[in-house]
């Protein structure tokens, strides 16, 4: 019997979790747990998996000045590409009058209660290193075991044919997790199902109105980013654009629809290793850029401040959009090491320039509908990143 196709498949669910939504809210609210299950299944396999890629990645090199090479390009690439992605966002907000004369309902800061009102630097850098190893694995604390794993495999790098057993351990490890996740997968539709009955149940449409502007304005930011602005890098690096998103489009709506770039990380792995990129650029640049090439969250961050400085009748000059873009250049990177990652660093900047905090809270709101673009955004940017760097090592297959 032929299967069915999980995009099919995924649809499906999505057509169900909207039709319960609309017979029962209340059940639709309770299907919640559907999707917090099968995101807790991705979960668990992300640090299992995470670990090995990056030490056998790092290991396989056998060269510090290569990684040393890769590292500095990655991070000048994300530099580089995020802060265009900024200007792109206040030069379309600007253009677009956004949210003036946009009267937005009262609501309350109690939502925000809980989250974070800052980032202390100071700390995110130290925390960075892992004090204890277990500790850090047991949390699924990513940026620390992306640390620990870079050392390890310097040193596995640095001892030579010696490190062969351990590599070959990991080498087990990470395709044993291949495979738990290809089964993981398998429950795609459920959890689907799941978040669409529970977001349209818990948020509806009704409070839309006034922030359809908002909404418009990011989704058009995310497709210049995705059809405009991804497409001209890669046609100056010679990458097949076109083709690369032909490769990545089911990962690419898994995203969108469950809003989680875990969910996608094992496959997208294995579909640009087959594109072409060596396993061992991928497997150190795309992780990285889980948490520091966030091309979405980048835009939404900047194209946010804006709405609410116009909604609450801010000015802001020239001189105050540079320095925003100068905070958020600094605040949106290592996103996915903070909780509740981008309400913090939108309150942050919004504290920083003196906007009230009842615009954040509204934004909550309808955040469900923006983070679907937003995490699709960033794993077509962090594909072609991947790609960017193995083309500048010539480490792409020439049947890229």
């Amino acid at each position: 019997m032929r299967r069915i196709p999980l995009f099919v498949q995924v649809m499906v669910a999505v057509c169900a979790g909207i039709l319960v939504s609309l017979l029962s809210k209340s059940v639709g609210v309770d299907l919640k747990v559907l999707g917090d299950a099968f995101i807790r299944l991705i979960e668990m396999t992300i640090i299992p998996l995470i670990f090995p890629l990056i030490v056998l990645g790092v290991s396989r090199m056998r060269s510090i000045q290569k990684l040393g090479r890769i590292a500095g390009k990655t991070i000048l690439y994300f530099e580089i590409v995020t802060t265009i992605i900024l200007i792109i966002a206040v030069f379309i907000s600007n253009v677009a009058g956004l949210g003036r004369g946009v009267s937005l309902p009262g609501t309350s800061t109690s939502s925000l209660s809980g989250i974070a009102q800052g980032i202390d630097f100071e700390q995110f850098l130290l925390d960075i290193i892992p004090s204890n190893l277990f500790s850090s694995l047991a949390n699924g604390d990513l940026l620390p075991i992306v640390f620990f794993s870079i050392f390890l495999g310097l040193a596995l790098a640095a001892i030579g044919d010696s490190a062969k057993p351990m590599e070959d351990v990991l080498e087990s490890l990470s395709q044993a997790m291949f495979k738990v996740i290809s089964y993981v997968v398998k429950f795609t539709p459920i959890g689907v199902f799941g978040y669409v009955a529970y977001d349209l149940s818990e948020y509806g449409w009704s409070s839309l109105g006034a922030l359809l502007q908002f909404i418009l304005v990011a989704y058009i930011g995310f497709a210049v980013i995705v059809f405009v602005l991804l497409p001209l890098i890669a046609a100056y690096f010679r990458i097949k654009y076109w083709k690369l998103l032909r490769t990545i489009w089911d990962l690419v709506v898994l995203a969108f629809v469950t809003r989680s770039s875990e969910v996608v990380l094992a496959p997208l792995t294995e579909r640009l290793e087959q594109f072409g990129a060596d396993n061992s650029v991928v497997s150190f640049v795309l992780p990285i850029g889980y948490s520091f090439n966030l091309d979405g969250a980048t835009l939404y961050e900047a194209i946010a401040v804006v709405f609410l400085s116009h909604v609450y009748g801010l000015h802001l000059s020239i001189g105050h959009q540079l320095a925003i873009i100068g905070l958020l250049m600094v605040l949106t990177k290592g996103l996915a090491g903070v909780p509740s990652a981008a309400i913090v660093v939108l309150i942050t900047t919004a504290k920083s320039i003196g906007l009230p905090l009842d615009g954040v809270a509204l934004l909550l709101g309808i955040d469900f509908i923006i983070d679907m673009a937003r995490t699709a955004t960033n794993i077509v940017g962090n594909s072609l990143a991947s790609m960017v760097i193995a083309k500048s090592e010539n480490a792409v297959a020439q049947s890229e």
